[in-house]
């Protein structure tokens, strides 16, 4: 019997870890929002799955590298919106992959990962091609709740029951 685990949690930052709203002065992009709880079960994750985060914002990109790598300490890859599944395909040919996203287009990579995860406040045909839907909103704990679901689902692991 083939090995049904996921090996690899991708997760799209903007929409997900942040609200998606970005705060702009006269001088640009100046902040995202990021949420609670969303490190700490991504820290109970960690022994379970690799890890790695992506982000199409260039004019953000330096706010995101510090919370997601310099704060949290995992990996981040700017790749393109559009260019997501290629991305995922090339570099991670053949294995078992959780994608999380929330955008307009990334319904087009869920249709093609292993399984897939929205936030509640997803674009409505990202939600529609998602394998699971959280009740959460991105920025406000949805990925602590992805996790939740995946260590339930895909390792059976109740963190309800745990005292951590």
């Amino acid at each position: 019997m083939k090995n049904k685990k996921p090996e690899i949690l991708i997760i799209d930052v903007d929409g997900t870890m942040t609200n998606g709203q970005v705060i702009y002065s006269a001088k640009g992009k100046q902040l995202k929002f990021f949420g609670p709880d969303d490190n700490d079960a991504l820290n109970l994750m960690r022994k379970f799955m690799k890890i790695i985060f992506i982000s199409a914002d260039k004019r953000g990109f330096k706010i995101t590298k510090k919370r997601i790598v310099d704060d949290m300490k995992f990996k981040l890859f700017s790749v393109p919106t559009l260019e997501r599944y290629q991305w995922i395909n090339k570099k991670f040919k053949n294995k078992k992959i959780i994608y999380i996203g929330d955008g307009i287009f990334d319904y087009l990579t869920m249709k093609k990962v292993f399984y897939s995860i929205a936030p509640q406040n997803s674009f409505f045909v990202t939600k529609k091609n998602a394998n699971f839907v959280t009740k959460h909103n991105g920025g406000d704990r949805a990925v602590a709740e992805a996790v939740f679901h995946i260590l339930k689902k895909f390792f059976k692991k109740d963190l309800r029951k745990v005292n951590v």
